[in-house]
């Protein structure tokens, strides 16, 4: 498939956010190699940004440090924008989550993202293996949590603070832009309150996702980061030649979270064989019938206008795409058919 031409814009800025799944029989370098590549292509496709996902103690998602990650990403691209989709900040001191990214910032200027999350990005056990000890912050704590991963990005924190004195370093003329991710109403309005960009897990909770964004737009307060509120879509995205292909290769990632919902062992991404001999039981098969509704699957023209209405009903600045294949092919070649789609648009 020959790549589209670069020279005609998108009607509405891409990103991908990449969540670096292993393909059973594969293996987690594998799936970091593919990673990789995939930032390069879609880089020559005109995609905007590129963002990594956290994930602790799974079998299927082979990224756990999207600090490391992402200066791999910067240094084997161009001029791409790359982040975290996201950094779980209840696991880590602020201090340490804003100097790992002033380094990066320091190395990849003005090419660097940092969205923080409250999600665990694991099971709970796992979790409170992550928290730096008997100490360790309460859930309620990270708003404030955020304000200070800023404060000491900035070298802003007030004389009042404990820690005031302290910065970041090493220091430089530009910070990391800054990004929330959520998918409920407190995360919107930590955004809009911080004067923060907002990105919004639609593929996670479709349900009132227009009114919680609505929510943040209304409320925000310009900040020296964003003088306007700046809305990131996730969407969950599964695009081939026709239909018919989509719906073969999606019902790997579907199998692969039924599984998960069962609690069975994730051993990666099944293959489409494995799935199209798999047996369903009725209410499994409600189960791929919801997964089904909470992505876009199917040929160019299908995938296109879906998410060209996705926008346009939140009122997105932005579309970041997740897309989740057994066949690294097919993940590439989703985003290719993707973006020649929507520049015909």
């Amino acid at each position: 498939m020959q790549p589209p031409d670069r020279s005609i814009a998108f009607p509405i800025p891409l990103g991908v956010l990449d969540q670096s799944p292993i393909r059973k029989g594969g293996t987690p370098r594998e799936a970091l190699l593919a990673t990789i590549s995939l930032a390069q292509a879609v880089e020559q496709l005109g995609y905007s940004r590129y963002w990594v996902a956290e994930h602790h103690n799974s079998r299927t998602l082979a990224s756990a440090s999207p600090e490391i990650l992402i200066p791999t990403i910067a240094g084997a691209t161009e001029h791409i924008r790359v982040g975290s989709g996201g950094v779980m900040l209840t696991h880590y001191a602020a201090l340490k989550v804003a100097e790992q990214f002033r380094l990066i910032e320091a190395l990849y200027p003005g090419r660097i993202d940092l969205g923080l999350g409250r999600a665990p990005g694991s099971d709970r056990l796992t979790a409170a293996a992550l928290h730096h000890g008997p100490g360790a912050l309460p859930l309620e704590a990270y708003p404030d949590q955020v304000v200070d991963v800023l404060r000491f990005m900035t070298g802003d924190v007030p004389a009042e603070h404990p820690f005031h004195g302290i910065r970041a370093t090493p220091a430089g003329p530009g910070v990391p832009e800054p990004w929330l991710l959520g998918s409920a109403y407190d995360s919107a309005r930590y955004a809009a309150r911080l004067g923060l960009g907002f990105a919004f897990a639609q593929f996670i909770s479709p349900d009132g996702g227009q009114r919680i964004v609505q929510e943040y737009r209304q409320h925000f307060q310009p900040s020296t980061f964003f003088p306007e509120p700046r809305v990131i879509l996730g969407v969950s995205a599964i695009c081939a030649a026709t239909d018919e292909a989509a719906h073969r290769i999606a019902l790997s990632r579907h199998l692969m979270r039924l599984r998960r919902e069962q609690g069975r062992p994730d051993g990666g991404v099944p293959s489409i064989e494995e799935a199209e001999a798999t047996e369903f039981t009725p209410p499994e098969r409600d189960y791929l019938d919801y997964q089904r509704g909470l992505s876009l699957q199917g040929g160019p023209e299908r995938v296109r206008q879906g998410l060209l209405d996705l926008a346009e009903e939140y009122q997105a600045d932005e579309l970041m795409i997740v897309t989740v294949t057994h066949s690294y092919d097919d993940r590439r070649q989703s985003y290719e058919f993707i973006a020649k789609a929507l520049r015909r648009a």
